[in-house]
């Protein structure tokens, strides 16, 4: 099932995608989630940011060519941080560039939304709590990043996360072709296989030290070939089996 959040008629639903129509659901898929009986044609709606989530979780460092590219060591563990959830945006929604920063830089990455509310979760049960997968850009201001030396004000700024278009759920996650392109032109190739954690690791040692809850977020990194961004630009994050996510750049 491919599940998107969307609004019609001024209303915010949910659904599932399905060629190029959706089939409305009532209730949402972290209770109960009924099929209705009403299509839309795709070009009909507006599609949202599949889900709303309480907070996300990044990764960083999780692809073995991004390490290699910046001379890094494979590391011992991930590292783990929060982006507000002010970041987030959907489908065709513009990423703002502050006036504070000089590069604004993307990151494709896969998404995980977690399905159930779970703490200490073994890694043999880490699929369990995992509802499916999405296309995340993790926009980052990498001058700020430079000279604060954290990701805390980088990585923060509204619009600084787009997410969707859907979540997919029956897809390997550790086995998806990801890519980025901007104006078209492929910027970020990779696999999940590459990555240094796997994504039963990255739930395993998250839920470690956070509850995670219904709908919240984890960004499990970019691998090599991260760049700049532009006002005027359009930038795309296509994930095998899940879809593409774009949008345009502009500066306020």
């Amino acid at each position: 099932m491919r599940i998107v959040r969307f609004k019609v008629g001024g209303t915010t639903r949910y659904g599932a995608l399905e060629g190029s129509s959706i089939i409305e659901y009532t209730g949402t898929p972290f209770m109960i989630f009924r099929r209705g009986r009403r299509r839309y044609p795709l070009k009909h709606v507006v599609l949202l940011a599949p889900v709303l989530p309480s907070k996300i979780v990044t990764i960083g460092l999780n692809y073995r060519d991004h390490a290699a590219k910046l001379g890094l060591a494979i590391p011992d563990e991930p590292g783990i941080a929060l982006k507000p959830t002010t970041t987030l945006s959907g489908p065709d929604d513009p990423i703002v560039c502050p006036p504070i920063s000089a590069r604004v830089e993307h990151e494709a990455e896969l998404g995980v939304v977690i399905k159930r509310r779970c703490h200490d979760v073994p890694v043999p049960r880490a699929r369990e709590c995992i509802l499916g997968y999405t296309c995340l850009n993790d926009v980052t201001a990498r001058d700020l990043q430079e000279k604060d030396g954290s990701d805390a004000r980088a990585k923060a700024f509204d619009t600084f996360c787009p997410i969707g278009p859907c979540i997919a759920t029956d897809v390997d996650p550790n086995a998806l072709t990801i890519e980025a392109y901007v104006n078209g032109e492929l910027r970020q190739s990779s696999n999940t296989k590459d990555m240094i954690f796997p994504i039963e690791d990255i739930v395993a040692r998250v839920s470690q030290i956070m509850t995670l809850l219904p709908g919240d977020v984890i960004a499990t990194g970019t691998p090599a070939g991260i760049g700049p961004l532009q006002p005027g630009d359009r930038v795309e994050v296509r994930i095998e089996s899940i879809g593409s996510l774009t949008n345009p750049v502009v500066r306020l």
